[in-house]
This record gives structure tokens, sequence and C-alpha cells, in this order.
């Protein structure tokens, strides 16, 4: 196998649930060696996470995979000493409770920082480290919620609606991975480590470049448009008489090559539809006279008119039918793994293909504590101290992971 692009990088994962494993999960698909520090009592509370597989939680499966784990109590005092020698290895710390958490563990920013320098120290939360909602706890839905993201979701007329994928979680967790290759690259050149700081809200914020340009630009507050698009029309989807298609129409050429697949060329010269502004202020009435158009033929009729047209289109596909595309299979986008408990599971694959040094799925994702004995051992301690109270095995009241992703 090629080696990873950060092979050799060594990474402490304190995160649970979503946002932080996330970032973790990329580092370790690129090559980096992850280690997950879980409480001995449940672990990260993602392994709650339904539906199980032999008792190992799918989603969970899916997002630590290519990471090693140990158990410690971090309030158990040989626990936390056993934690802040691993950062004082590691490259990248990666943290997600709420802020102030890390700092009274003994594990913040400056902690860390004292034992080692160069470390890339990357907390993710709900609203960041500073800023008068710092304290807050943080949930991908209120991020969607505060960012914007959910007033502009859904139909004219209907509620707020929130995007069914995580994405301010997800998403967050990739800015996470960015703030860290940014921060590893400068540190290849000065020697110097920093802080990286993520946060749920932020992200959704970021994403919102045709809102936040139009409210920029016209202080009109942007709003709900169903299937519309704020510049381009049509760009939508459509029924068909078997299902649904997605149709890309923002330029003046595929405008027309639409027409002219659909049969309804004379409308090129009607002047409500002559521009795209024209075509989004007339979005409805435009709808209204291609959908019975798409009605008349099955979507895969459509899509081979469209695709020899030239023009961008697309099924809506179910999940079972995502995963048996061919084109998804060929990009390996769903790949098999053998887990110690779960047996043969699939997992996601790589979004991102590297010519020299591709990302690969090396491991699954560990059960807990499942590498205890080896990280320790890597550590120089005896490699009978699992087993005993300095780990918190045997503890009670022992910090946890916070409840929620941050």
């Amino acid at each position: 196998m090629t080696t990873g692009a950060l092979d050799g990088l060594r990474v402490l994962d304190l995160s649970n649930q979503l946002s932080g494993p996330y970032c973790a999960m990329l580092l370790g698909d690129l090559g980096a060696d992850v280690i997950k520090v879980e409480h001995p009592v449940g672990g990260d509370n993602a392994r709650q996470g339904a539906p199980h597989v032999n008792g190992e939680s799918a989603p969970f499966m899916t997002v630590n995979r290519n990471k090693r784990s140990i158990t410690v109590d971090l309030k158990a005092p040989d626990g936390l000493a056993i934690v802040r020698r691993l950062a004082a290895r590691a490259d990248v710390v990666l943290e997600n409770w709420r802020p102030g958490t890390a700092a009274r563990l003994g594990l913040g920013y400056d902690d860390v920082r004292r034992l080692n320098p160069r470390v890339i120290y990357c907390s993710i939360s709900g609203f960041g480290q500073t800023g008068p909602y710092a304290s807050r706890g943080g949930f991908d839905r209120i991020a969607q919620g505060m960012s914007g993201l959910m007033s502009i979701n859904g139909e004219e007329d209907g509620p707020p609606l929130v995007v069914p994928i995580p994405i301010a979680d997800i998403g967050t967790g990739m800015f996470g991975l960015i703030g860290i290759l940014a921060a590893l690259a400068y540190r290849a050149r000065t020697g110097d480590g920093q802080a990286v700081d993520a946060s749920l809200l932020e992200t959704p914020i970021a994403w919102s470049v045709y809102e936040a340009a139009a409210f920029f630009a016209t202080g009109e507050v942007p709003r709900r448009l169903g299937q519309g698009h704020r510049t381009n029309a049509p760009y939508q989807a459509f029924r068909t008489a078997d299902g649904w298609i997605n149709l890309g129409g923002g330029s003046q050429q595929l405008w027309r090559d639409i027409c002219a697949v659909l049969g309804v060329e004379p409308l090129t010269d009607d002047p409500r539809f002559a521009t795209p502004a024209l075509r989004v202020q007339h979005r409805k009435e435009l709808e209204a006279l291609l959908q019975p158009r798409f009605l008349s033929a099955p979507t895969s009729v459509w899509l081979e008119k469209l695709e020899a047209a030239g023009v961008p289109a697309g099924p809506i596909l179910s999940y079972d039918q995502v995963f048996t595309d061919p084109h998804v299979k060929a990009r390996a986008m769903a790949v098999e793994v053998d887990h110690a408990r779960a047996g043969r599971t699939r997992v996601l694959g790589i979004p991102f293909k590297l010519s020299q040094t591709p990302g690969a799925v090396r491991r699954p994702a560990p059960t807990l504590g499942q590498h205890t004995d080896e990280i320790l051992g890597e550590l120089g301690y005896d490699r009978a101290l699992p087993a005993r109270r300095s780990l918190g095995e045997a503890s009670e009241g022992a910090v946890t992971s916070a409840p929620s992703d941050c």
C-alpha cells in the first residue's frame, strides 16, 4: 500500500460524537496514527448510536475507522498523566469539549503547549473559543437554526426545515482539518505550533455564499425558495413519469438546449424568460410550463436526451440506488472492512483521491479500549497496567466526554 500523505503524523483524539471524530477520521484516512482516548465505561457517547451490529454502533464504526482506542479515566491522576504523555508526543491534539473543560482537566492548549511547543491543538465547539456565546453548548440543529440555514430551507409557504444530514457537525470537522493542515504547513516553515478554533455556528454561515452576498448587496432578507435557486432557472428537480430528475440550466445556451430537448422552443423567445434574472423572477410560471413535459416520459429517457444535448442532469436516487450505482462503485465510495466484533461490514470510502499518496481505510473502527495495551507499551508502561486503577477501569464518577459535540 502506498504510504499516506500524513504517514508518521501522530494525532491524539480527545473528541466524541461526530464533529471531532470526523476530523480525526480524515487525518487517519490520510495516513496519520490516530489514538482515540475514551472513558473505560461506555467510551465515546457515539457508541450508543443505533443501529448496532453485534453490539457495535454502525454510525460509530463509520466515523472512527483508522484509529486506535485507549481507555483512560481522566479523573484518575495516573490516567491523566498517561494522556499528558500522549499529548507531549503528538503532532496534533483534537478536542471538542465545551470551552474551558480541557483547561480544567489540565489538557487545554496552554497546558499542552508547555509540554509540546510544536503541537497543533484543534478545538471544535458549538460557538468557538471566544465571543458572548462561547460557553454555550451546541448541537448541529442549533447551529443550522442560528446560522440562517434553516430559515432558507423548505417550501416557500412552509416552516423552516433542518437539513437531515448533520452538515454543521461534518462541515466543522472538515474546516478543522483545513485549519490543522494549514497549521502543519506553517510549522514546517517555522517550527511553531498553534491553536485551531472551529465552530458549528460558523460553518453554515461560511457556506451561505449566495444568501450573504445578496443580503450584503441589497439588505433584503433571503427567503425560502423550495425547489428554486437564487440565481438560476430552471435549476431544480422535476417529477418524471416514474421518479424525479434534477436539472441544471443556468446559462443561456443551456436554456436553449433544454427547450429543444423538451420540444418547447417558443419559450426561448418569451420575454418573461429572456435572461437568467427574468427566469428566476418568473420561476413559478416557468416550472408550470416545463413540469407537464417531464411527466410525459420516464427519468431514463430524459437523462439520455439531456446528456446527448450536453445539459447537466441527474436522477434523484435513494441510498440503496446510490451504493449500487456503477460510478459510485467505481469510485470506491463504499469499502468493506473486517471488524473485530461486527464482522464484515461496510463504511464510506475516501471522497478525495490523491495520485501519489491516496487515502485508505487501513483498519476498522476500534472496539472500546482495543489498543490500550499496545499504546501503553509504546509509552514504556508495563503491559499489565491496563487492568489497574490508574486507567480508571474501576473508578466511579469519571470525567466522561461532553454530552454534545462541544
